[in-house]
């Protein structure tokens, strides 16, 4: 029988949506917290494991969140572009804790401290179902992409750098 798997707020936040998902738990290593890792410990396609990215803005739109693909970079001027401001960049990582609620390796666009404007790349539609953090680091939610888009109230749109502008 497997280990009984704790639920997190953000499933919890799901149920309570009457939102479908699996929790899929994976091993942590503290010392590689990067997508391609989560991806190898599931056994599942690089490019359906997503990882969750806070932004900031130089105006209003201050913060903002993008989830991307976990073998992809964000293109910040993209980025910008899609939250509406002129020039963005990744939070400092000592900020995320206080700003979402969430830890790095374990941050998710399901119930952040506050809400934020979130940002899928375009490839999250190319899958049935998609993986993306549960809220901690050794667990991920696998969940189509419509609902979580739908959840979040966000906007799918380009944001990573395309192969002939790295």
């Amino acid at each position: 029988m497997a280990p009984k798997v704790e639920k997190t707020n953000a499933a919890r936040l799901l149920d309570r949506a009457k939102i479908e998902y699996r929790l899929v738990p994976y091993e942590v290593d503290e010392n590689n917290l990067a997508a391609d890792h989560v991806a190898e410990q599931l056994g599942e396609d690089i490019n359906r494991v997503f990882k969750t990215l806070v932004l900031e803005g130089d105006r209003e739109p201050r913060h903002f969140v993008c989830v991307i693909p976990g073998n992809c970079e964000v293109d910040l001027k993209k980025a910008a572009k899609a939250a509406g401001v002129k020039k963005a960049d990744l939070i400092p990582m000592k900020e995320l804790l206080p700003l979402t609620g969430y830890i790095r390796g374990g941050c998710t666009a399901i119930g952040m401290k506050k809400k934020f404007p979130v940002f899928f790349h375009t490839t999250v539609l190319n899958f049935d179902t998609v993986f993306v953090s549960a809220g901690v680091r050794g667990l991920q939610l696998e969940i189509a992409p419509k609902d979580l888009i739908d959840y979040t109230g966000a906007t799918v749109t380009d944001l990573t750098r395309n192969d002939d502008e790295q």
